[in-house]
């Protein structure tokens, strides 16, 4: 017999699922992404239609085991104005790293809290590209596929005044003079920044968002975000 399980979620996706019925991409505090049906979700009166709506905090009952569970009930939790505007578009992207990067039933409740005050900064209209670099960051660190920005590759400090050349298979690579072909240079001190989530110029959250593009396609293998491609389209991103 399956136990009930109450958990802090965030809706990612959903898509339909027979007649009546929707299976929804949850993003709980606990147990990270899950999948689950809803049943009766598509139904006009059903009181789970009204509630589940994407960038609201909810508390969500799940029943059942194995990878498709069973939404026994949501509730919106409050607290929350939804973005607008380019902010929502920033918010879809948000979701879509989630959705690709996250594997199912692995609890990364940091990561819960980071998502949650990110939708508040872009739902409260703070800088949209500090917020998606800090999110950015917190999710590969969180998923274990972010570089160390303390120290490069001979293990030396990260220096503020030098140049470094990111490799996927290494790390941070001190840049020699003259070595502008082995490829993009970031500046030590956009590393340190980007450790700290604060950006002091321009230029700093140029190379940070060129870092975190080349990083995250890395591990996506590839694969173009719908949502990324649009944000680009739009200069935003």
């Amino acid at each position: 017999m399956s136990t009930r399980i109450e958990e802090p979620a965030f809706l990612l996706h959903c898509t339909p699922y027979r007649e009546t019925s929707l299976v929804v991409d949850l993003f709980t505090r606990g147990r990270g992404r899950v999948a689950a049906v809803a049943k009766g979700a598509k139904r006009p009166r059903s009181a789970l239609r009204a509630v589940l709506l994407q960038f609201q905090p909810l508390t969500v009952g799940l029943a059942g085991r194995g990878e498709l569970r069973i939404l026994a009930s949501a509730e919106w939790a409050g607290g929350l104005l939804a973005p607008r505007g380019d902010a929502l578009l920033c918010a879809f992207y948000l979701n879509e790293l989630l959705l690709r990067l996250l594997a199912r039933e692995d609890a990364h409740p940091v990561l819960f809290d980071g998502y949650a005050r990110a939708l508040g900064a872009l739902a409260g209209g703070e800088p949209i590209d500090d917020t998606l670099r800090r999110f950015e960051w917190l999710l590969l660190r969180e998923t274990g596929y972010a570089p160390d920005l303390d120290r490069d590759t001979a293990n030396r400090p990260i220096d503020a005044a030098r140049s470094y050349v990111w490799q996927a298979a290494a790390g941070f690579v001190a840049a020699e003079p003259g070595g502008e072909g082995a490829g993009r240079l970031y500046s030590g001190a956009t590393l340190r920044e980007l450790a700290s989530g604060r950006f002091e110029s321009p230029a700093s959250r140029t190379q940070a968002k060129y870092l975190t593009r080349a990083i995250l396609a890395h591990h996506l293998d590839g694969v173009v975000l719908n949502t990324r491609q649009i944000l680009i389209d739009l200069h935003r991103l």
